[in-house]
């Protein structure tokens, strides 16, 4: 099997992008942009550090990212597994990109920039939900915001309940636990209790 070891090459093959794919980009976040953010109860969140690259999901009422000026995303860090992999990467390598999705729409915002970390009380309690403000808040300044083309939304059939897999044969969060723990923690206990565990601790 041959890779592929240049530009030079991968440009022979896939050529130059079309004027559509450039002028789309933005260094902020242009009114047209904003309502997309708005509208968005969940965005994907990468980051990189020493030990590697990070994925995280981010979810939460539509709009949670707020938009405070044109090159300034703020992002509440609600409860979680306090792994914080996307926190430590960004203290050491501030260096992120997010994607936007929204529920029915077929196209994504893509935002790539660099952000900061804040335990800024005032900011904090601003995000406050259900008497609950998030621990931290990652400021983030844009450098480039575009949005992405539906053909990946439309061949995945994403939004199309009727072609969702059957999830009933997928292995659940418990036994996967169990296997990794030889037992320690997991389980069928853990699976039957943590619908309700993760709605009462949501914020």
């Amino acid at each position: 099997m041959d890779f592929v070891a240049s530009l030079e090459e991968l440009e022979a093959v896939y050529g130059q992008p079309g004027e559509t794919s450039l002028a789309k980009e933005t260094i902020g976040v242009i009114p047209q942009y904003r309502a997309f953010i708005e509208a968005s109860p969940f965005c994907a969140l990468a980051t990189i550090g020493p030990e590697g690259m990070d994925c995280s999901p981010r979810g939460d009422v539509a709009g949670f990212v707020r938009v405070h000026d044109e090159r300034t995303l703020m992002m509440p860090d609600r409860r979680g597994n306090n792994r914080t992999d996307s926190l430590r990467n960004i203290v050491r390598n501030p260096n992120v990109a997010l994607m936007f999705m929204v529920p029915g729409s077929t196209n994504c915002l893509r935002v790539n920039g660099t952000a900061r970390v804040t335990f800024d009380r005032q900011l904090c309690a601003s995000f406050e939900i259900a008497g609950r403000a998030p621990r931290s808040v990652v400021v983030i300044r844009t450098d480039a915001v575009y949005f992405q083309c539906g053909r990946a939304i439309l061949r995945s059939h994403l939004w199309e309940p009727g072609a969702w897999a059957d999830i009933s044969h997928l292995p659940t969060p418990g036994q996967i636990l169990a296997l990794l723990s030889d037992g320690r923690v997991g389980g069928d206990d853990y699976d039957r209790e943590w619908s309700g565990r993760a709605v009462s601790s949501l914020w």
